[in-house]
């Protein structure tokens, strides 16, 4: 098995990816285009925010310095976050957060599908839980899509413009840092390299039944695993650290 600390890192990224998404997608309640629509984010977000309790509470114990989750959620400054930047995108119009929602899903099904095969047996656990859910979360954004694509020529050009604007931030999803090669060597965590054809595959199936163009690709932006992140993570941190900034002590 990997050291302690790669397997720290690692878990932190898994419960910074579902922490930041699903903070962004709590900032639709009361919000959403329809009643039920917005029910379904305010639901979405809840099953981000407890799968990053999982990962969050696994970390705490693998760290062993006497963390817990709600520490590592909410007493870790901004270059210590290893969320992807597309998580921590401008939550935006409907259009823009389907978009997130797509190619993120969808990278979470067949990451955690990997996942439920790791030597990581608490991962494999969590893994396994988090699957049902990431699948509905796929199916919710490639039925939106559809409708968006294949709706107005307002709502198509819009979809198109986002699925463009933010295809930049999906290449991060797929790096392979030396703490993935040496997860990799441990059967914890899966080859990213070969993840990233089968989430072509999907996502660009769901675009093209959707009439919209998958973007070339270009230029990709990285950076999250150095801890470096777009302006908009600190705003996100001043907000939801808040009362834990402001009464540390505090307890329900």
């Amino acid at each position: 098995m990997g050291s302690k600390e790669q397997l720290f890192k690692y878990l932190l990224r898994l419960g910074d990816n579902a922490l930041i998404q699903g903070h962004r997608l709590s900032e639709w309640c009361s919000r959403g285009p329809i009643l039920e629509e917005d029910i379904a984010l305010s639901n979405l977000a809840l099953d981000n925010i407890g799968r990053a309790q999982a990962f969050l509470q696994y970390a705490s114990e693998v760290e062993g310095n006497g963390h817990t989750a709600d520490d590592l959620a909410y007493r870790r400054s901004e270059r210590q976050y290893l969320n992807f930047l597309i998580t921590e995108l401008p939550t935006g119009n409907f259009a823009y957060t389907i978009t997130k929602q797509l190619f993120i899903a969808q990278y979470d099904v067949i990451l955690f599908e990997a996942l439920c095969k790791s030597t990581d047996t608490t991962i494999a656990g969590i893994a396994a839980k988090a699957i049902k859910e990431a699948r509905y979360h796929a199916s919710h954004a490639s039925d939106w899509c559809l409708r968006l694509g294949m709706g107005t020529a307002l709502s198509h050009d819009l979809l198109q413009n986002e699925i463009n604007d933010i295809w930049m931030f999906t290449g991060e999803m797929f790096e392979m840092t030396e703490l993935d090669k040496d997860l990799v060597q441990f059967g914890i965590s899966p080859d990213l390299t070969i993840l990233q054809n089968i989430w072509l595959d999907k996502v660009g199936s769901v675009l093209i039944k959707s009439g919209i163009q998958l973007p070339g690709q270009g230029y990709q932006q990285t950076g999250s695993q150095q801890g470096i992140h777009t302006e908009h993570l600190g705003h996100i941190l001043s907000e939801m650290q808040y009362l834990q900034r402001a009464y540390p002590d505090a307890t329900w």
